[in-house]
Order: C-alpha cells, then structure tokens, then sequence
C-alpha cells in the first residue's frame, strides 16, 4: 500500500529572517528547520504549533518574477486554511499581535471562520471546523 502525505508547501517571501519573525512571532508558528544552502538560500520551514499538516517552505524570491508573486500567489483567493480547536481564542490572540482580519468572524455550515491576511498580503481562513 502507497503511503503518502503532502510535507510542505511553498510560499514566495521577500526575507527569511522577516517572514520568519513574523510567522514565529505574530503568527505563533514554531520554527521546524532554518538550514543554509549556499548562496544565501535557506530550507527555512515553519508550522502552526501542534505538528499536524504540512509545514511552510518559506522561499525567498530569487527573480524578478518570483517577487512579483509576493503576496498575491492564488490570484486573490484564500490561499491557506488554518484549523484551530479554538476559534476565539486564536482569534484574539491573533488579533492583540497585530493579524489584520479582513472580515468580521461568521459561523457557517461547516466551521467558524474568518479570512485575515499575513504580512505580505496573502490570504488565509482560520477556521475550527463544526464537528462531524
């Protein structure tokens, strides 16, 4: 039996060391790896607290086309979710460190959810899905 799982997904940033204070220290996100590659390229991965899902391959952009991917990589879309057990307890704790939430929290047939963006403009959902 084929096992697989989706281990990190890329997101173009303009400064490791920017994009990762802000995901660590706003965000709350717990560092995973930070390993030099030569040239001034990193392996920098975060992940939300809790290890569950696949971490974030924070890249710095290398080219011009790369940063003008910067803050807008899904066109405009939501482009991550993150699942909390505690809506409100994340969402104010996100909010005191300064995560601009672009909506008004709502409840909808599947979760809690409200749409914030991070320091380059991308959106996400955090969300606590209603159970079952």
């Amino acid at each position: 039996m084929t096992r697989q799982h989706i281990g990190a997904i890329t997101l173009v940033v303009r400064d490791y060391d920017e994009a990762k204070a802000w995901y660590t220290g706003v965000l709350g996100f717990e560092p995973v790896a930070d390993t030099p590659l030569g040239d001034g390229k990193r392996w920098l991965l975060v992940a939300p607290p809790g290890g569950q899902g696949p971490s974030l391959l924070l890249a710095q952009a290398a080219t011009p086309e790369q940063e003008s991917r910067i803050g807008d990589q899904t066109g405009g879309r939501v482009a991550l979710f993150l699942h909390t057990d505690d809506f409100w307890r994340d969402h104010r704790a996100m909010t005191a460190r300064g995560v601009v939430f672009r909506e008004t929290p709502r409840e909808e047939s599947y979760a809690t959810v409200a749409v914030f963006e991070d320091l380059y403009g991308n959106l996400w959902d955090l969300l606590q899905p209603k159970a079952g």
